[in-house]
This record gives C-alpha cells, sequence and structure tokens, in this order.
C-alpha cells in the first residue's frame, strides 16, 4: 500500500498563506507526475495543482496565480504554497500522484490522512 504523508494545513483568516507538505516513497517520486488534490465537505476530490519529474506544472482555474506546487527530489517531497486563502479554499488537501499532468485520476487507490485547511474569519 502506498503511503503519502501530508502536512502543514491549519486555520487561517482570509487573505492568510499556509504551505502545505506531501512526502512519498522515491520509487513513487521519481517515476510520477505528483498532484495536489483537495475536498470541501460535501464535494467531490478534485485537482488543483500537478508538477511532473522534470518541474512543469499545471494548476486548476480556481487557484492559478494563488498556489504555486513544487518538488524537491532529493526529499521525495512536493510542496503546495498558498497565498490571499479564501473561504472556499477550506477542504482537506491530499497528494497522489499521477500518469501526466493533463490526466487528472490519481494512480493510487490509497491515500494519505490529509490535512485540513480552513478559512475563515
Amino acid at each position: 500500500q502506498v503511503q503519502f504523508v501530508e502536512s502543514g494545513g491549519g486555520s487561517v483568516q482570509p487573505g492568510g498563506s499556509l504551505r502545505l507538505t506531501c512526502a512519498a516513497p522515491g520509487s513513487i517520486f521519481s517515476t510520477y507526475v505528483m498532484g495536489w488534490y483537495r475536498q470541501a465537505p460535501g464535494k467531490q476530490r478534485e485537482l488543483v495543482a500537478s508538477i511532473g519529474t522534470g518541474g512543469s506544472t499545471k494548476y486548476a482555474d480556481s487557484v492559478k496565480a494563488q498556489f504555486t506546487i513544487s518538488r524537491d527530489n532529493a526529499k521525495n517531497t512536493v510542496y503546495l504554497q498558498m497565498n490571499s486563502l479564501k473561504p472556499e479554499d477550506t477542504a482537506v488537501y491530499y497528494c497522489n500522484a499521477q500518469l501526466g499532468l493533463s490526466l487528472s485520476t490519481p494512480v493510487f487507490n490509497s491515500w494519505g490522512q490529509g490535512t485540513q485547511v480552513t478559512v475563515s474569519s
């Protein structure tokens, strides 16, 4: 069973920032595109940002210019810098692997525990 470990969430006021971290097994990290997904209460899980093994990135329209995804290949870690947070960004955030930047379906059925992001005044 693949293990993804997400961290860095918390409660912030609108306009605040958070940096999420996802650690993945090295064999996964070096092979696949990595993506950040989120699931808000009562909604389906959605892909918000992806990064290829070479550093190419893709974002959902809803988070462009607001979120930045990056990766540290030496640490098998992917990050999500979230700025100018809005209440609608409230969700549990997860990471998983993808087969390609334009393929949103996660590779693995197993998910980490996720990290809760709450944006509220």
